[in-house]
């Protein structure tokens, strides 16, 4: 069975080819090309990823991505759907699930509704949602670790989850997995979910830096 990072970044790809090198996404000012030059970077660039996460190398590593996306756009999408070199780890498909399931699952998100219109784009495997639910229960606490209120996510068949204390204000969250996701990561803007609480409490979780950075 093939393994959900792999299934994702083949998706991706799919829809890269669709949607040309000049589509918007959710990571404006990026273009389909923009990130899909970064996902190359991350994937094969050890030496130009650290600048992805640390601003004084960050010159550098947009020098690297500008090369990558100025390549023909068949070209590029081919680096993408290759994935890592075959001496990474990454190769491996537990790793590959581990550090970049979510990664290009967000990422294929961000050129789906690159047109910034709120709500699902595609309609996902049972397995798919199960592997969301999976990666947003490892990491909702660190997703939403600067909100200053209390956190639970609820999806529509009521499974939930806690992300940080509840003892004070809390929000609830509720709605797919893969939207509960994507609020998570700082797309709220075009995730379909409601959220539950004081107006206050819900001004302050929005108003919080959420996701990895």
């Amino acid at each position: 069975m093939t393994h959900l990072a792999r299934l994702e970044r083949d998706a991706l790809c799919a829809t890269l080819v669709e949607v040309g090198p000049q589509a918007p996404t959710l990571c404006s000012p990026w273009t389909a090309a923009d990130l899909a030059a970064h996902l190359v970077v991350r994937d094969r660039r050890p030496d130009l990823a650290p600048g992805i996460w640390l601003p004084a190398l960050a010159a550098r590593t947009e020098r690297g991505m500008d090369s990558y996306a100025a390549k023909p756009w068949p070209e590029l999408v081919d680096l993408v759907r290759s994935g890592p070199p075959v001496w990474s780890p990454a190769r491996l498909a537990a790793l590959d699930d581990l550090v970049n399931f979510v990664e290009f699952f967000i990422h294929h998100e961000d050129v789906l509704r690159g047109d910034e219109a709120t709500g699902p784009r595609r309609e996902l495997t049972e397995r798919e949602t199960r592997g969301v639910w999976k990666a947003l229960s490892r990491s909702a606490t660190l997703l939403f670790r600067r909100s200053p209120v209390g956190v639970v996510l609820k999806t529509p068949d009521g499974q939930t989850l806690t992300a940080g204390a509840t003892d004070g204000d809390t929000v609830v969250l509720e709605g797919a997995p893969a939207e509960l996701l994507l609020a998570a990561y700082g797309r709220r803007r075009v995730a379909a979910i409601e959220a539950t609480g004081s107006a206050d409490a819900i001004d302050a979780l929005w108003s919080s830096a959420l996701g990895i950075s």
